[in-house]
């Protein structure tokens, strides 16, 4: 009985491994009558299921006066609800043998458990508990304040190099949302009264914004009986939902600022203005990275770790946004390396890519990175779950799950050589030098 537990517990812990993406991940999707959308996979391969919810709020979607809503909710709706006592959320999910987590980005937020099949219920009555009884009330809004506030400590300002995306996304960003961090403000969150929590929580915590994707072992037809006994007689929302559709202005010419942190060696930090995810070039920008900076292989690692040994790290990625977005760029220099002899060593092998075709060799070997990964990401079944609800999300269409390596496969050499000329260029760039403390002026 021991040996069942643990190997159950294991199982768990890892998400289960589901080899569906071989003949492809076959799913159906449906809406219920208040416009929550429903997607189910059906893996009987071993007995766990992922029960997740993404609703579709980041930080682009808060009131420029109270930043911070959407990560704040994501951990204020684990404080309990009507039917559940405050602290006790995670209770039932460690007593079922389970696990759970959930997540923000400038686009979304996401919650999911991962639990044994047997349990489904319970994770599903969890998740209908957040989404119409979660208990917005001050005694949880002042509590979790306190934990965010500490979060960022921790995590940004008292971090090396912990403020390094807010930096670049200030400087990049003037007009859409995207120029404020996700964690926020903690002015505006002590400044924001109980009834500002309630309205946000009304507005976008509601079935019509949100996907409710479940995968793993369960019965297609017993689940969606579960699915409308739990979820059916939630009320759909009313309130408008906020869309930015700012379109932030042409940036005209290289930024260049300088950070000073309590750090030991000079960082160079850059960021490129790069297309919507899901964009035809968004893609080449996506293989551009990995060409760049994934792994000691790669292009930045081998010439500035290995060759030149002008930085002990240096990398690159895109940040996949629902808006046109950003390319970040980071380099930590070694010891007697300037900021700026750093700055011009990434800048040369951007415009080596720019300049020069790669090797059949090595872009044969990006594309055996590339196709790995994908698969890699969809080979658990809360992957597949958080996938499912990504896709239809953002781009109403849950079956690229089958087909979105096809587009990665589609980008050719000379679309990576074309998108690092026209969104790697300097007038595009934003360059910061991270310097320590002890040489402010």
């Amino acid at each position: 009985m021991k040996r069942l537990v643990f190997l159950l517990t294991f199982v768990v812990a890892f998400g289960a491994t589901t080899f569906a993406q071989k003949s492809g991940i076959e799913f159906i999707e449906y809406d219920l009558d208040n416009g929550l959308h429903v997607i189910l996979h059906q893996d009987n391969t071993t007995p766990i299921v992922a029960v997740s919810v993404m609703y579709h709020v980041g930080s682009k979607n808060e009131d420029p006066e109270r930043t911070g809503f959407a990560h704040f909710f994501e951990h204020l709706l684990f404080e309990g609800s009507e039917n559940i006592k405050r602290g006790e959320f995670d209770n039932y999910i460690e007593n079922a043998g389970g696990s759970n987590n959930a997540n923000t980005s400038n686009d979304r937020t996401f919650y999911y458990e991962i639990m044994p099949s047997n349990h489904l219920g319970t994770g599903l009555w969890l998740e209908s508990e957040r989404m119409l009884h979660a208990k917005v009330e001050n005694v949880g809004i002042e509590t979790q304040r306190q934990v965010v506030k500490e979060e960022r400590r921790l995590r940004v300002d008292n971090r090396p190099y912990g403020r390094v995306v807010e930096e670049i996304m200030k400087r990049a960003f003037k007009k859409h949302p995207y120029q404020w961090p996700v964690i926020g403000s903690m002015a505006h969150l002590d400044a924001a009264t109980e009834s500002d929590y309630v309205n946000f929580y009304k507005t976008f915590y509601v079935p019509n914004n949100a996907v409710l994707s479940i995968a793993g072992d369960i019965n297609i037809e017993e689940t969606k009986a579960m699915v409308k006994q739990y979820f059916g007689d939630i009320p759909r929302g009313t309130t408008p939902i906020y869309r930015p559709d700012i379109v932030e202005p042409e940036q005209m010419a290289e930024i260049i600022d300088t950070v000073y942190d309590a750090v030991q060696l000079p960082g160079v930090i850059q960021g490129y203005r790069i297309p919507a995810q899901g964009t035809e070039d968004y893609y080449a920008v996506s293989m551009l990275s990995t060409l760049l900076s994934d792994g000691e292989s790669s292009r930045l690692y081998k010439s500035l770790v290995d060759e030149q040994q002008k930085a002990v790290f240096v990398g690159n990625f895109p940040f996949s946004l629902e808006d046109p977005g950003i390319s970040l760029a980071f380099g930590i220099a070694n010891m007697g390396v300037t900021e700026k002899e750093l700055a011009e060593g990434m800048n040369a092998e951007i415009t080596k890519v720019q300049n020069e075709l790669i090797s059949e060799r090595e872009f044969q070997k990006l594309r055996n990175k590339v196709e790995s990964d994908f698969i890699t990401s969809n080979s658990k079944v809360v992957g597949v779950a958080e996938s499912l609800a990504n896709y239809h999300m953002y781009y109403g269409n849950a079956n690229l799950i089958n087909t979105e390596l096809e587009r990665y496969m589609k980008v050719t050499p000379e679309d990576i050589q074309r998108v690092a000329k026209k969104y790697f260029s300097a007038k595009n760039r934003i360059t910061l030098y991270w310097m320590p403390k002890v040489d402010t002026p």
